[in-house]
């Protein structure tokens, strides 16, 4: 895929509030950042320190309610289609009634692209992530490891330019989230994609080239590698 040459995310003082008045809950405070073409980010910092909120703004998936937030590569909001931005949840979401190489095609047929095209994607994706063996099982056959991996291979059939991962490894062992990590960082090179993970783990962190920290949800982008780590345990 063709780099973009441009930033993916663009964000200026942006903030995002939760209610009003004294119940007014302040998940991400002046946030200023660029999320570069081909960007191997952690978000680090506890739970409920904005991570996943900042996230949800770099994907489009909410607004803030002040700053500014912009997608230079795009010049418009991410659509959700497989040239914008491919989120990975800390839960798999698989749909139970469908096998893995259908949910796999699910979000591609939902782009419009036809069953044959669909199908070989999929195919194609879970390939990649080394799981082609389990296309005809059902999600309650799976382990937990392999059900993420299985998201993990629904985002990349669809091909985004960015992936956004919020604790995809929040629910497995050490060994499985190792293992999930680097399947997303090999999915970001085969798609010459940019990766943004937010996890409270140093060692999931300890994968990625940058480290941001979020506190009380307040962005801080200039710690990287291990003291981003070190950052990050600190506020657990």
């Amino acid at each position: 895929m063709t780099s973009s040459s441009q930033p993916l995310v663009e964000c200026r003082q942006v903030s995002r509030t939760f209610g009003r008045g004294s119940s007014a809950v302040v998940a991400v405070h002046a946030a200023t950042c660029v999320v570069d073409d081909h960007a191997r980010i952690a978000v680090v910092g506890a739970s409920g320190s904005g991570k996943s909120t900042l996230l949800h703004l770099f994907g489009g998936l909410d607004s803030p309610t002040s700053g500014h937030i912009a997608w230079p590569a795009w010049g418009r909001p991410p659509r959700g289609h497989g040239d914008d931005v491919g989120t990975v949840f800390q839960g798999a979401s698989l749909m139970p009634d469908l096998n893995v190489v259908e949910n796999v095609t699910l979000p591609l047929l939902f782009q419009g692209v036809s069953q044959h095209a669909a199908q070989a994607r999929a195919r194609e994706s879970l390939a990649l992530m080394d799981i082609e063996t389990l296309a005809e099982k059902l999600p309650e056959e799976l382990s937990g490891g392999q059900a993420q991996r299985v998201s993990v291979a629904r985002v990349v059939a669809t091909r985004p330019r960015l992936i956004l991962a919020d604790e995809p490894t929040g629910q497995l062992d050490q060994s499985t989230a190792r293992h999930v990590i680097e399947v997303l960082l090999q999915a970001a090179d085969e798609l010459a994609a940019g990766l943004v993970v937010a996890t409270h783990d140093p060692l999931i962190a300890a994968h990625l080239d940058h480290h941001w920290v979020m506190h009380e949800g307040t962005l801080d982008v200039t710690m990287a590698g291990a003291e981003g780590a070190a950052a990050s345990a600190g506020a657990s």
